[in-house]
């Protein structure tokens, strides 16, 4: 049960301001961690052991202390529930996301609160209407069988190589057009902005990762400020960023060019990063569960016509998208058991309770995907890969927010059928030419910022 006191007015404008101390969080039970650095490197080394320990040790709501500050943990559905639906408007994603991202992706869409990212989600929705998700479709039919069919037969590491497609399909259907010298330097750029999101040191000094992060960020910001006033001259494409370049408010007026610009350098992030995390862990799973894989090969075959003439496989129309049940079935469950963005942070904007504790305002508070995605009041054998968790009957039995790799009301993910379309293409492509094959066994995985496999998984490819 959670109750709000809705007598009190928001207290807080920004991340930093009146940072609670342990003696305003004394009643709720946890543990503060080392002097200075708190559980910081505890957290980083395994969060995922981290939370399980502090579950087992304090329950489902504790404290602790890192990344230079103290954070309340909620962990349930019923907590994912009252952080993501937030019907009483008490919790800032701008504010629990600006310790990490601040100087980074600031005002990107998910750093945005309310009102204002009610509006800026309305006018950037043009993006993913029916017509240029056709559009996107095409685009993505045609990068995709390319590359598949350039990766040959044999041996190869994956997470690198689709990391690299995503890229380029990204300069596609988002930019409408083809990197050219800079696709390095952008990759990097990317790479190193997400690396700088957990970085222990948090101010940009010389030689830290946060430095090579801001200077990351220096180099999108003034690439796409250049493209945004170059698109808006010009005008049309059907591309997403040219979608963006001419949004307009309800009101009939452009989004400010600084606005578009951190909206772009975030969803950029968002759909290269999550979707290279993804379809890495579907295509492992797929590997090591031949079964399943053969299930979505003739799904597949079925829905597509199998190869053509040639040998090579036949395009999924975007009407057919939907046919692909198993297949989106499969992907669910990889986003179930690996979700790219393990937790979620906000700040609590008035005093609450839940749990049986009152939790103050100014609270820093999060939620945990990972660890809801694997408890067994929700899944069946939670640690096993078990796509028909996903059927219709099962979804209905669950509770709504025991399975959050989108996110959840408000701020669910804006692309999400984009990256639907996105794997379902790319499984159209790989399996009616390739049996996927584990080459060396399955990999650990690096749990943070999002996840990857720390060998970049193997995989062998044999042509059918």
């Amino acid at each position: 049960m959670a109750t709000l006191a809705p007598h009190q007015p928001p207290e807080f404008t920004h991340w930093s301001d009146h940072r609670l101390g342990e003696r305003d969080l004394a009643h709720i039970p946890g543990d503060g961690g080392l002097p200075l650095v708190g559980n910081t490197f505890r957290m980083l080394a395994d969060p995922h052991g981290f939370t399980r320990r502090m579950v087992e040790q304090y329950g489902h709501v504790y404290r602790t202390k890192a990344f230079g500050g103290w954070q309340i943990a909620m962990i349930g559905a019923d907590a994912n529930e009252l952080m993501l639906f937030d019907r009483n408007r008490n919790f800032s994603s701008e504010q629990g996301w600006g310790p990490i991202l601040d100087k980074l992706f600031p005002r990107g869409l998910m750093l945005l609160d309310f009102d204002h990212h009610r509006s800026d989600r309305r006018a950037l929705s043009i993006a993913f209407k029916p017509g240029p998700m056709r559009h996107y479709s095409g685009s993505l039919n045609r990068g995709i069988a390319r590359q598949v069919e350039a990766w040959c037969e044999g041996e190869m590491t994956f997470y690198p190589a689709i990391k690299e497609l995503t890229l380029d399909l990204a300069a596609d259907s988002f930019i409408g057009i083809e990197w050219g010298p800079e696709a390095d330097r952008i990759n990097t750029a990317f790479i190193d902005m997400v690396q700088a999101s957990v970085a222990p040191v948090r101010k940009s000094l010389p030689f830290t990762q946060m430095k090579r992060g801001t200077d990351g960020r220096a180099f999108l910001v003034d690439w796409f400020t250049k493209e945004t006033h170059r698109r808006r001259a010009e005008g049309g494409g059907q591309d997403m960023f040219s979608q963006f370049a001419t949004a307009t408010h309800d009101d009939g007026s452009l989004m400010p060019v600084d606005e578009v610009v951190d909206h772009m350098n975030f969803l950029m992030m968002a759909a290269h990063d999550t979707i290279t995390s993804s379809g890495t862990s579907l295509v492992m799973q797929l590997a090591k569960h031949q079964d399943w894989q053969e299930k979505l090969r003739q799904e597949i075959e079925a829905v597509t016509g199998g190869v053509d003439a040639n040998g090579k496989p036949r395009d999924l129309a975007y009407d057919d998208l939907g046919k692909l049940e198993l297949t989106e079935m499969a992907f669910k469950e990889a986003l179930r058991m690996i979700p790219p963005v393990p937790s979620t942070p906000r700040r609590a904007l008035r005093e609450f309770e839940f749990g049986g504790y009152a939790i103050p305002a100014g609270a820093h508070v999060g939620i945990n995907a990972h660890y809801v995605h694997h408890m067994e009041e929700h899944w069946d054998r939670p640690h096993d890969f078990e796509p028909l968790h996903f059927t219709s009957e099962k979804v209905k039995e669950r509770h709504k927010y025991a399975w959050i790799p989108f996110g959840g009301g408000a701020h669910m993910c804006l692309g999400l059928h984009f990256a639907y379309m996105q794997i379902k293409i790319l499984m159209a492509q790989l399996l009616p030419r390739y049996r996927i094959e584990l080459a060396d066994g399955e990999p650990a995985w690096q749990p943070w910022p999002i996840p990857k496999p720390k060998d970049g998984l193997k995989i062998r490819l044999v042509s059918l």
